[in-house]
């Protein structure tokens, strides 16, 4: 259905070159991307708002702007649960936690705390093996949601739909580096939440006004908030949106975007108001997104005929594109901003996406093995990097295609394989002093193993019955609906209509024993494997003797009480967090600190002990250690 205007390409167009622009300024300007500091981390002097918003869209993408909106046109808006405890995990985890963990420390690598924390190199490599699957795959199902998108309200198939994207996003960020990221974020936010906004304002005048769409939604019941049923193979409870996503959210405070970022600050305080200001915005976003599949849900209640139940779309993360086809059917320019917003979505997530995992290659893998580097031939093959995960990432966009679900479906149970086990490996490491790194690596190790089997067996099982839709819009009126428009659709998709009909069951069989865990809730995969990850990391550690004769440097460690408890007395705080006296303390850091090493901006390494006074001074007011 190739409903665009000229004037609807000129709009979609501009927003690319504006992009691509944004990256050519930043490849001309200032240190010209000629060095690593300025590439990776925009020589650690970026702005508070810039960072916040960048944060923010690398959360967002076409999983957001499509998945949520579908599954709340199939499943109900009980999603919208999810924000509350992420955003209280980013709020509380990142901003008071992990920044004044991470940003003293003037790493550009996430991994590198890893290995630091753990002294083994052999613990950072698999963090980081671990860590680009996860980006990559990210990456590869945001660009599987673009092209969705841009097949249903374009002639171009899918396959062009993802070159698109992630040539854009390649180019930009390869000439530009993380400053012409942020900064591209700053403008495709503007544009996403434009797109957003005038979609639900349309629908809403269309429907009747607010009230209209409340009421069909409510009767259809879209507003099935509070379910509080305890079993864990429901696919939509309010223990697993909550409780399920608190991992989801962990992650999110210690995954490489954020760290990266985190450190492109040049003050501790700096970044945790960059981080404390992403929490409202997240938190506005989704709501946005879910408001899209109410009013969904109600225009299409209203018009009186269903696209899926009459069979003119047979993937329900298609619901948007087509929603904005018929509600701006006529109007120049706003189908073009439709799919702006959609690529500006997906575009600040894969840029993220490729920096982070140009950082992460450079730091952790090709450095160690190119000591005589230059400046200059380093920032090349970070770019290089950028280039050939981007042609990765495409590969596993036409993999994950093969996948049923809507978006948030497809990308919380994929990435749970190797999310969890990461959010385990950063647990064990900042809140666990008693962890070696012979426990992290065989807790890390055995929770990939594991969680990789049970998402691929989720994914694939013949044995996992898909939760019936709720009932659909009113199909009334279809005899006078637009004709189906579902023939472009490719072969790749795997949705169909018919799981609306309850004898889709009679497919499946039932479980051996084993397999039952294949019928747990996508939204507790994420916990499970955190929770895998760090017992088995306890149990490795106990067997090996924990770290009785290796002291932790304390600056490594997040000193959870006197942090979130700093207004009790000292004698209190000394107590619940069993610290010893301050001379312990302090001959433990001694201990520690002849083996810790820095990287500085020339390429070169200077002990800790030669930095400056902010990262020397753990022992703050309400800031203090735990023991060893």
């Amino acid at each position: 259905m190739n409903s665009l205007s000229i004037i609807d390409y000129v709009v979609f167009g501009a927003t690319i070159l504006i992009s691509l622009g944004i990256g050519l300024y930043f490849a001309l300007s200032g240190g010209r991307q000629r060095s690593t500091s300025e590439f990776l981390v925009g020589g650690r002097n970026m702005q508070i708002i810039p960072v916040a918003l960048s944060l923010m869209v690398s959360f967002e993408s076409s999983i957001m702007i499509l998945g949520y909106p579908a599954e709340v046109y199939v499943y109900g808006a009980q999603v919208w649960i999810t924000c509350f405890s992420q955003c209280l995990m980013v709020f509380f985890l990142t901003g008071l936690l992990v920044v004044p963990l991470m940003h003293p420390l003037k790493i550009t690598s996430v991994n590198e705390y890893i290995q630091r924390r753990f002294n083994s190199r052999a613990v950072r490599l698999l963090g980081t093996f671990v860590g680009l699957l996860f980006y990559v795959f990210y990456i590869g199902i945001v660009v599987f949601g673009t092209a969705i998108g841009l097949e249903e309200v374009t002639d171009i198939p899918k396959v062009w739909s993802m070159f698109l994207a992630i040539f854009a996003a390649i180019i930009y960020t390869a000439m530009g580096g993380i400053k012409a990221v942020v900064w591209t974020d700053v403008f495709q936010a503007f544009i996403m939440t434009l797109g957003t906004l005038v979609i639900i304002i349309k629908g809403t005048l269309d429907v009747g006004g607010v009230v209209e769409v409340w009421s069909a939604a409510s009767k259809g019941g879209r507003f099935n908030m509070l379910n509080f049923d305890p079993d864990p193979t429901v696919r939509h409870t309010f223990w697993g949106l909550y409780f399920g996503n608190l991992a989801r959210g962990l992650y999110l405070s210690f995954n490489q975007s954020t760290v990266q970022r985190i450190c492109s600050m040049k003050t501790l305080r700096g970044a945790q108001k960059a981080t404390f200001l992403v929490c409202p915005i997240y938190w506005l976003s989704l709501t946005l997104s879910i408001l899209i599949g109410i009013v969904a849900y109600s225009y299409y209640d209203h018009l009186g005929c269903d696209p899926l139940a009459s069979g003119q779309i047979i993937n329900p993360n298609q619901i948007v594109p087509f929603l904005t086809v018929d509600i701006f059917k006529g109007i120049p320019g706003m189908l073009g901003l439709f799919v702006a917003a959609l690529c500006s979505a997906s575009l600040s997530t894969i840029s993220s996406g490729l920096s982070s995992l140009s950082a992460t290659t450079w730091e952790d893998i090709l450095k160690h093995h190119l000591p005589n580097h230059s400046d200059f031939k380093a920032t090349l093959v970070a770019k290089v990097a950028v280039i050939i995960y981007g042609v990765f990432s495409f590969g596993v966009a036409i993999l994950i295609s093969l996948v049923s679900g809507t978006l948030l479906q497809i990308s919380t149970s994929v990435l749970a394989a190797f999310s969890g086990p990461l959010c385990g490996l950063f647990i064990l490491a900042a809140f666990c002093p008693w962890a070696n790194a012979k426990g992290a690596f065989t807790g890390t190790l055995v929770g990939s193993i594991i969680m990789m089997w049970i998402c691929l067996g989720s994914a694939f099982s013949d044995v996992v019955k898909p939760t019936p839709w709720l009932p659909p819009a009113s199909t009334d009126q279809c005899m006078t609906a637009t004709p189906p428009v579902a023939s472009n659709t490719s072969t790749w998709t795997t949705f169909t209509p018919s799981v609306y009909n309850t004898s889709v069951a009679e497919t499946f069989r039932e479980p051996i024993w084993i397999e039952e865990i294949y019928r747990l809730s996508y939204v507790w995969l994420g916990l499970l494997g955190t929770c895998l990850t760090t017992l088995t990391g306890f149990a490795a550690s106990w067997i090996t003797g924990f770290n009785r004769n290796s002291p932790v440097d304390p600056r490594y460690l997040v000193p959870v009480v006197d942090r979130l408890c700093c207004c009790l007395p000292r004698s209190t705080r000394a107590f619940l967090s069993r610290r010893t006296n301050e001379d312990s303390i302090t001959s433990a850091v001694n201990l520690a600190r002849p083996r810790l090493m820095t990287p500085t901006e020339g390429g070169h390494e200077l002990p800790l002990s030669v930095r400056g006074s902010e990262e020397l001074s753990p022992l703050q007011p309400c800031s203090g250690v735990e023991t060893i």
